[in-house]
Formats: structure tokens, C-alpha cells, sequence
């Protein structure tokens, strides 16, 4: 988190005061930096620029238009696994040539309007999907890139959620299939010109990917061997991020393994990182709603919840928590929970803090990726505000949503008004 540091006893975000914004917008509220976004994307632009690398950032760690908009100017391409997502890079100024369209369930229409927007590069994850394709591709008349994602069927070592590259997992198509479809490649309309791949997220140590590269650079070799057209290759995203005390691999020792495992078959590259760029550069705030004591332990009430940040509730993933302000005394035990009506809208059990009050304001680090994108309204609560800083400035770039609009959603049916009559 080095563009969130303490200056006059509090934390603030680049050159703005957390707790000047949580006067402004309420709490609780995201908050992004943009310096930190442009450095963690200008480490993978550095690192892989003696490479035919393009850079997709992947929109599902974090979809917000201001945030896709500074990747957009730093010249990212994107990852994106909807037909929302890719409206939402379109919109946000990515070119279509540099968007590639991935995911295990699209529908014709999402792929009808990919064609017609012309990206870069389809992944297919099914002969089914294949098929799919290639009927609303003689429809339209078109003839897009296309690559197959294969399971190498490496085990991550991350956690079972996100572990995406084992046999076990819905994603990607065994390398048998893989060479069945690229021997009948010619009969269809599209250009299956390439293999993906993706393992798993938050990927802590490179051996995995290592293993997945080298597993995919012998399946390309056997394809060429035949006959067979591999120009394209996609390696996915997948690296970590520090929540606790991780030392996550830097975009330069992944450019040396792919170097090494995959540069001299003379595919053009795709890298598709998402929390390893978004994800240290943003903050949950949250505000102490109570201090309770318990017959066995202590709990700290924020005002944020699970429905705000759910990551602790879904993997029991770990999230750093620091006052804004610190106050003296010594650090105790403490459960922070939020207010949801539930026993999982827990952040942390047993976590030592410094003494907190209510009123005090928190911060959940790293909470930059599937922070915001994976909130809901659960219990009627609104989904927060989002905020950008850039230097000394800042813009709420998403308000908060209130109750009233969310009740505005809902439509009655006419035989439930209040004037209709019982029958």
C-alpha cells in the first residue's frame, strides 16, 4: 500500500485525507489511487516490453469506468468474461482490437455483439461453445481469432475457490479435445489460431505456472507437427497480491518464466492480470459503529459488512485492518464484525488492534479486487461509494446508491395495490 502512508497521525491516500472524505461521502466507501495503478500496470508494460506482449487488464478484480479508464491511457488492453464487461471496457475508451473475450458460458448474443464490435480474440473453453461460434459467425459473416483455453490440469496451490487449472475445474477442454478441434479447424468460420490458458488467482509461487507453460509449449509443438496454425498464445493472469505477509512474484520474475518456457515459439503474447494491478490500490473505510463486550471476547461493530466486502465471508481470505487515527494503549484481541444478520459477516476473529472507540474510523487493506465488483445490496443495505484519488484529487466515481432507489426497482403488481380488492 505505498501510496497510503500516515502523515499528521492519519492515514490518507496519496495526497488526500481519509478522514476529510469520510466527511464528504459517509462511510462506509471505496477508495482507489491512481498512482498505484499506473505503477502496478507499468511494471507488467516494463517487463514484458522486450516481448510481442500485449497487456490485458481483467475487469472482473475491478470494473469501475474510472479505474478501466486510467489502465485505458496507460494503453491496456482487456480481459473480459461478459457481455457487461465488455460494454464496460468499450465505454471506457479500450480498443476492441485489444480486448479479448473469455469465460465458460457465453450466450449467442453475447458473442453476436462481440463479433460485431470486432475483438481481438474469442477464447473458447468447449466444443460446444465452438460450435456456437462458428453458427453466429457464418450468420453475421464474419471471421474472428480464435483460441482454445486448455486445462493443463496443474494445481495452483491457491485456494479451492479460485483454482481454475485442474481436471476437476469447469474451465478450459482437455488437450485430446484440443487437438480434435484444431484438426477441424478448416471447415469452420473462424480462425482457431491459438490455446489459452489460466491456473488459478493469487498465485503466491511460479513453479505452477512453470509447469502449465511447459505442458502448453509441448501441446503447441504437436499442433505445428500436424500441421496446425498456433500463432496466438494466452497465459492468463493469476498472480498474488500481499494481504498478510505474502511475497508475491513480480511482474519481472514472470517475464523471465515465460521467457524461458514459452518466448521462442513465436506466438504473439497475452497476459491478463487483474488483482495483481487493482488490488493493493484500494481501500475499504469503514467507521466503528459500536464497541461490544462479549462474555468470552470483544467485538468491534463496523459499518461495513459483508454484503460490502465479501471475501472473508467467501474464502475466510485475510484482510489487514488498521485504525486511521491510532490511538495509544496496548493492542487486545478483538472480532470485527459487521452489522449484516448473519454469523459469517465476520472480518477478522481474534485479530490484535490497537484500542478502538466507536465513532473511529477503519481501513481494510488491499481491498482494491472483488471488493466492489462482488457487493450486493443484501438486507437492503446500498451498495457504497467509490472514489478516486489522483494526487491532491479526488472524485466520488460511483455514488452511493440509496435505499429509496433501491425500493424504486421493485414493481407491485396492480392486483396487490393498495386500492385493489381482495377476490
Amino acid at each position: 500500500m505505498a501510496e497510503f502512508t500516515v502523515r499528521r497521525g492519519a492515514l490518507q491516500a496519496e495526497g488526500v485525507s481519509l478522514e476529510r472524505l469520510a466527511r464528504e461521502v459517509g462511510t462506509p466507501f471505496y477508495v482507489y489511487s491512481a498512482a498505484s495503478l499506473r505503477r502496478a500496470y507499468r511494471a507488467y508494460a516494463d517487463a514484458f516490453a522486450h516481448l510481442p506482449a500485449t497487456i490485458c487488464y481483467a475487469l472482473k478484480a475491478n470494473s469501475n469506468q474510472a479505474v478501466l479508464r486510467v489502465l485505458a491511457r496507460e494503453g491496456a488492453g482487456a480481459d473480459v468474461v461478459s457481455g457487461g464487461e465488455l460494454k464496460r471496457a468499450l465505454a471506457a475508451g479500450i480498443p476492441a482490437a485489444r480486448i479479448v473475450f473469455s469465460g465458460v458460458g457465453k450466450t449467442d448474443d453475447e458473442l453476436a455483439y462481440a463479433l460485431r464490435r470486432g475483438v481481438g480474440q474469442i477464447n473458447v473453453e468447449s466444443d460446444a461453445e465452438l460450435d456456437a461460434l462458428d453458427r453466429v459467425a457464418r450468420r453475421l459473416g464474419k471471421r474472428p481469432h480464435v483460441s482454445l483455453r486448455v486445462n493443463p490440469d496443474v494445481d495452483a496451490g491457491t485456494h479451492a475457490k479460485i483454482t481454475t487449472g485442474t481436471a476437476e475445474n469447469k474451465f478450459g477442454i482437455d488437450f485430446a479435445t484440443a487437438r480434435r478441434l484444431f484438426a477441424g479447424a478448416g471447415k469452420r468460420q473462424v480462425r482457431l489460431d491459438g490455446l489459452a490458458l489460466h491456473i488459478g488467482s493469487q498465485l503466491t509461487d511460479l513453479k505452477p505456472l512453470a509447469r502449465a507453460y511447459g505442458r502448453v509449449a509441448v501441446l503447441v509443438r504437436e499442433l505445428r507437427a500436424a500441421g496446425r496454425t498456433v500463432a496466438r498464445l494466452d497465459l492468463g493472469g493469476g498472480l498474488g497480491i500481499r494481504y498478510r505477509d505474502e511475497t508475491p512474484p513480480t511482474p519481472a520474475s514472470l517475464a523471465r518464466v515465460v521467457e524461458k518456457d514459452v518466448g521462442k515459439l513465436g506466438c504473439a503474447l497475452t497476459l491478463e492480470p487483474g488483482r495483481s494491478i487493482v488490488g493493493e490500490a484500494g481501500l475499504l473505510v469503514s467507521r466503528v459503529i459500536y464497541v461490544k463486550d462479549g462474555t468470552a471476547r470483544r467485538f468491534v461493530v463496523a459499518d461495513a459488512a459483508m454484503n460490502d466486502l465479501i471475501r472473508p465471508a467467501l474464502y475466510g481470505a485475510y484482510h489487514e485492518i488498521l485504525p486511521v487515527r491510532r490511538r495509544k494503549g496496548a493492542a487486545r484481541a478483538v472480532d470485527v464484525v459487521g452489522p449484516v444478520c448473519e454469523s459469517s459477516d465476520t472480518f477478522a476473529v481474534q485479530r490484535r488492534l490497537p484500542p478502538v472507540k466507536a465513532g473511529d474510523l477503519l481501513v481494510f487493506g488491499s481491498a482494491g479486487a472483488y471488493g466492489s465488483v462482488m457487493a450486493s445490496t443484501y438486507n437492503t443495505r446500498p451498495l457504497v461509494p467509490e472514489i478516486l484519488v489522483d494526487g491532491k484529487r479526488h472524485a466520488v466515481v460511483r455514488p452511493r446508491i440509496g435505499v429509496e432507489a433501491l425500493i424504486a426497482q421493485d414493481r407491485v403488481p396492480t392486483w396487490l395495490d393498495r386500492g385493489a380488492r381482495r377476490r
